[in-house]
């Protein structure tokens, strides 16, 4: 884990998760320890409407979490109902919180390569669909993580279990002074739960 991103994790503080958070978070839990007790491959696709915050964030999150906590067999994913760009502030915020990056396609969706360990392969990020050749077609969880997506996608093709885990959209601070600490905020509310997940499943660190 690279040492300026690990110092971030150490700050996390499960008391900020409410009882009713745990309760949404506790399905998404209950289906990667049932896949880690078959020793089968966890696939976890996170969705939103334009792909381009907060679908990025639990997808990225997620990955590193499943790395910090010894889960194997995890891959995480990210989609949109439509593909639009992975917002600067998302990579941005990631960078300024500990990972590394390196844009790989500068381009009106660029490419990121997005890394949290330094012997272990980046997450390609930009905004793409559920039918891009990047997500899985067949056996992974569909994590809806806006209403918005929720309520287009009353149906995910492929998906073998579907959770609702919904943030507010940091897009609300766009263009305002609290921007870098709405981004900031709001990275830190994921990753706090996406650790939480993972800390949870036996097996782990």
């Amino acid at each position: 884990m690279l040492e300026k991103l690990e110092k971030t994790i150490l700050t996390l503080s499960f008391d900020t998760l409410s009882k009713d958070r745990k309760e949404v978070l506790q399905p998404l839990i209950d289906y990667i320890q049932e896949k880690v007790n078959r020793q089968e491959k966890i696939r976890l696709n996170f969705i939103c409407t334009h792909n381009s915050r907060r679908s990025h964030l639990s997808q990225i999150w997620a990955q590193a979490m499943a790395f910090y906590y010894e889960i194997s067999n995890v891959n995480c994913f990210s989609a949109g109902t439509e593909a639009t760009a992975l917002f600067y502030m998302v990579a941005e915020t990631l960078k300024k919180q500990g990972f590394e990056y390196e844009k790989l396609v500068d381009a009106t969706n660029p490419v990121y390569a997005i890394k949290f360990d330094v012997n272990e392969p980046p997450v390609i990020a930009f905004s793409k669909t559920l039918q891009h050749t990047f997500n899985p077609i067949s056996n992974f969880a569909a994590v809806m993580t806006c209403s918005s997506a929720n309520e287009a996608c009353p149906f995910v093709s492929g998906a073998e279990k579907r959770f609702s885990i919904q943030y507010e959209d940091p897009k609300k601070f766009d263009n305002t002074d609290e921007m870098e600490q709405g981004y900031w905020d709001k990275s830190i509310e994921i990753a706090t739960e996406m650790a939480y997940v993972f800390s949870k499943i036996q097996n782990g660190k």
